[in-house]
């Protein structure tokens, strides 16, 4: 039996530690080989670049919510975890933790650096995500850099090369100045920042002619290769055909007309640089201008920017500004806040230069993509149009080669004689070309025998990608010359879960592999949450100030509480913290342990002998209403909606529970010669389904309740097979028993329960005074009811009428807004409260007459209340009518 108050500082290290030493949530290969029985989750391996973060914590519970109901819905559950441990985000980890930068390394040396830095928050990762309960199978564990995982990188790589799905190409790129490596489009965010706008006056090369063109970037003035003028300005398209001079640089270029150019900005007249943004881009490619890079991999100016060469971009902009300004070329400069592209991972404003790169190519069949994204079912539904407008707003391939340290190799080579390609051979895999040997002795295209490896690496998300490919057994067969899987039936994976803000980073990137892949969708479902705000909502940031770690509040609150407070929220929408959240969490578990220990008193150590047609009517009422919230609660869960299974579940089992039916059944037990078997067993029969209902929400507790009171002693915690004799997350969901009752009576007695509770309590009167005689008017058959009500509210004469007495509603006064009304109506408020005050008013048509004034019906609100003609109190009491005539002894 539990005892004393309920103690989650020893109770939950108990059940996470034996969970995980019993293999409570392993998944059964051999009792999973028809997909229908299994269910996969694609979990997001939390890239390696800190600590857990309360975003994680919240994704973390969500998933587990989902795990926990479908183990217990029959399904062999897949639950794995990952570490995404290779990238730049791990390499900016190591060089802050160890102040290092990895240009100052050799590559395998900085590799091994990144690998200790990550073993010891992998470690850490490890140790939280158990001490939050997550129900995940540690013995389905993965690293993005393991030798397993860059087989399967390496595999996709050149899968997707011999379809020619892959390509490399010299040709602009977004480039990090600070990481100083490409990047694609999906790793940049819009920043707003405060900068300059600059008029600068060029000239016409053979007239001389003024005109001004407006910049924010007058670094970039060297790499000027045209000037554009809109075909509809009036007062500039003279310019059109003509050459314009360069102010400090003097290099001469076209005046082209396009209609690209933005007429309402600035002057109307902008220069094309190579390269300031994607419209010089397109400008280069579309007109064939020349190629003028003024800025390195590094963000300093180069050659070109002349006696500006080797100054950051920063500096050298000051610079020229102020030579500008001493040739009387600087005609305005105006400080402004405008968008900077920047990369997502520092926050460094990006570069666009020409460079040699690895690309997948995707712009050829984004509408594929968009019918693969509807094949899923999305949670919330309203989440597919982030992924649509992320794929409508694509204008790149997705460039995959990084210029880093720490990463999976391309497996290629280069003929050093004609260039040519050379991939490594599938079998072979995984190979580094830095220090492996290339397969082949010569040159298939030329004969050449010297070959160059190729040195940069993977993107993390060309890896993170494959994570259904991974957890699937995805692999090259040798002897069948073709790819398989050692587990088929995880894939497609049912949910993939995940945040909003990575859908187009790895929900839309593992579209595209996975499809090009397999040519299905890799999931079949797809569960977004949203962000944790703090309890201003405002988004969560080191910078602020504002950032609330997981390790702070749970020294303060059970991790239960914990998981009660991030069901709290539709999927999809942000979850402020809030500490009342937890609160909550907490006065529930009290609850639970309380009536758990109320119940158990009451009860026998087994289920009575008790056959349907002996229950009484409010006994089978409850067991009605309970099979009716199973099945909405089980609904819930299905649609992903917790936060209404949890609510409705903490509601019904507090008030229709606990207040209710408990308070009856307490009494009818202690009073009855037989302790009333009926009552047991209805009492253990829902107090059961009650703990598997609250199990996916609150694991620990509800492992405690269950082990204490229905557990085998004998049975394993981790044994599947072993009913209800193991742990209580390896138990069947709840379904519903069919029980047919009067649920309406069944509500109306309740409800009149309540009503005389509330009576006793407003007098000062104990419960247990007697009450003399009591009318009662409801829906259903309330006399069926009418020894329950008696016996545990005290009441000698219980009276049901057969017809609803005269009641009588009347108005007893007008409620104002006074935050609209003293606005409106000024000095004359006081007129109109005392002409209320004094019943001098009239409401026609939804409006208020008063002290000579109209007030409109959002100005008020109509206060009523229900009076009884005859003799006695009438109570309020839902659709009940509920009249008391007085104690007994009166």
């Amino acid at each position: 039996m539990p005892s004393g108050d309920y103690d989650p500082d020893s109770v939950e290290p108990k059940w996470q530690r034996r969970w995980v030493e019993t293999d409570t949530y392993a998944y059964d290969e051999d009792a999973a080989t028809d997909p229908n029985t299994t269910f996969s989750i694609d979990t997001p391996p939390p890239t390696v670049s800190g600590s857990l973060h309360w975003g994680h914590v919240y994704g973390s519970i969500l998933q587990d919510t989902v795990a926990r109901y479908n183990r217990m819905r029959g399904r062999e559950v897949f639950f794995p975890f990952g570490y995404d441990d290779n990238g730049i985000a791990s390499e900016r980890l190591t060089e802050e933790e160890l102040d290092v930068r990895h240009q100052d390394y050799e590559r395998r040396e900085f590799q091994q650096l990144c690998r200790e830095v990550c073993e010891e928050y992998e470690a850490e990762f490890t140790e939280k995500m158990q001490q939050l309960g997550i129900s995940i199978d540690w013995n389905q564990t993965y690293r993005t850099i393991e030798p397993r995982v860059q087989r399967i990188s390496q595999l996709s790589f050149i899968d997707l090369y011999e379809k020619g799905r892959e390509y490399r190409e010299k040709a602009p790129a977004i480039w990090c100045p600070e990481c100083e490596t490409a990047i694609s489009q999906v790793e940049t965010e819009d920043d707003e920042r405060d900068s300059h706008f600059h008029d600068i006056e060029f000239t016409v090369a053979d007239s001389g002619e003024p005109f001004t063109i407006s910049t924010t970037r007058p670094e970039l003035l060297p790499a000027c290769v045209a000037v554009f003028v809109h075909p509809d300005d009036e007062g500039n398209r003279h310019l059109v055909g003509e050459e314009a001079t360069i102010p400090l640089f003097g290099q001469e270029v076209p005046i082209i007309a396009d209609d690209r150019v933005d007429m309402e900005t600035g002057s109307g007249i902008v220069m094309c640089c190579t390269f300031g943004d994607q419209t010089d881009i397109e400008w280069y490619q579309a007109y064939d201008l020349d190629l003028r890079i003024a800025i390195d991999e590094s963000g300093h100016l180069t050659g070109v920017a002349e006696g500006y060469e080797g100054l950051s971009s920063a500096e050298a902009r000051e610079a020229i500004v102020e030579d500008l300004d001493e040739e009387g070329a600087l005609l305005d400069r105006r400080a402004i806040t405008h968008t900077v592209n920047v990369h997502e991972r520092c926050g460094t404003g990006v570069e666009f230069l020409v460079t040699e790169q690895w690309y997948v190519k995707m712009l050829d069949r984004t509408e594929e993509y968009l019918a693969a994204g509807r094949e899923m079912e999305w949670f919330p539904e309203k989440m597919f149009t982030r992924y649509k407008h992320w794929i409508e707003g694509l204008q790149w391939d997705w460039l995959i080669s990084r210029q880093r340290s720490s990463g999976i190799p391309f497996p290629v080579w280069y003929c050093g004689d004609c260039g040519e390609v050379v991939v490594a051979e599938k079998d072979d895999l995984p190979v580094d070309p830095l220090s492996d040997d290339p397969p082949v002795d010569a040159c298939p295209e030329c004969g050449g025998d010297e070959f160059e490896p190729e040195d940069d690496v993977l993107d993390t998300w060309a890896t993170s990608s494959l994570t259904p490919l991974i957890n699937s057994g995805w692999d090259w067969e040798g002897d069948a010359e073709g790819f398989s899987m050692s587990n088929p039936e995880l894939y497609p994976m049912d949910v993939r879960p995940q945040g909003h803000d990575i859908i187009s980073f790895w929900l839309f990137h593992t579209v595209v592999k996975c499809y090009e892949h397999t040519g299905e969708v890799p999931f079949e479902s797809v569960m977004i949450n949203g962000m944790v705000l703090d309890e201003n909502r405002e988004k969560m940031s080191k910078s602020k100030g504002n950032v609330v770690a997981p390790d702070e509040v749970l020294a303060k609150y059970p991790v239960d509480a914990a998981r009660f407070w991030a069901t709290g929220s539709a999927v999809g929408d942000d979850l402020p913290y809030q500490e009342k959240g937890l609160r909550a969490g907490e006065k529930l578990m009290q609850k639970l342990w309380n009536a758990s220990k109320l119940v158990d008193s009451l009860t026998p150590d087994e289920d009575p002998d008790v056959a349907r047609e002996d229950l009484r009517e409010l006994d089978r009422w409850l067991l009605a209403e309970l099979d009716d919230l199973i099945g909405t609660v089980t609904g819930q869960f299905e649609r992903r909606e917790f936060s209404k299974a949890r609510d409705d579940l903490r509601s019904f089992f507090w008030h229709t529970f606990c207040d209710d039916y408990l308070e009856v059944a307490k009494t009818r037990v202690r009073d009855a010669p037989d302790d009333d078997p009926a009552a047991q067993y209805t009492l253990r029969v829902a107090h059961r389904r009650f703990l598997k209902l609250f199990a996916p929400f609150l694991a620990h507790e509800t492992e405690e309740l269950w082990q204490e009171l229905y557990a085998d002693a004998n049975a394993d915690v981790g044994d599947a097979t072993a009913g209800d004799g193991g742990s209580i997350h390896r138990t069947d969901w709840p379904d519903p028993l069919g029980v047919e009752a009067d649920r309406a009576a069944g509500r109306t007695a309740t409800a009149v329960i309540g009503a005389l509770r509330r009576y006793k309590s407003e007098r000062g009167l104990p419960l247990n005074a007697e009450l003399g005689r009591v009318e009662v008017w409801g829906e259903g058959d309330v006399a069926a009811f009418a020894d329950d009500v008696r016996g545990v509210m005290n009441v000698a004469d219980l009276d049901v009428l057969a017809g609803e007495p005269e009641i009588e509603t009347v108005v007893t006064g007008i409620d104002l807004d006074y935050s609209r009304v003293g606005p409106q109506f000024g000095s004359k408020v006081g007129d109109i409260d005392a002409a209320i005050a004094e019943g001098e008013y009239e409401v026609t048509d939804g409006e208020l007459r008063v002290a000579g004034e109209t007030l409109g019906a959002d100005l008020f609100e109509i206060e009523r209340e229900r009076r009884y003609a005859g003799e006695g109190d009438l109570l309020e009491a839902e659709d009940a009518v509920v009249i008391v005539h007085g104690t007994a002894e009166n």
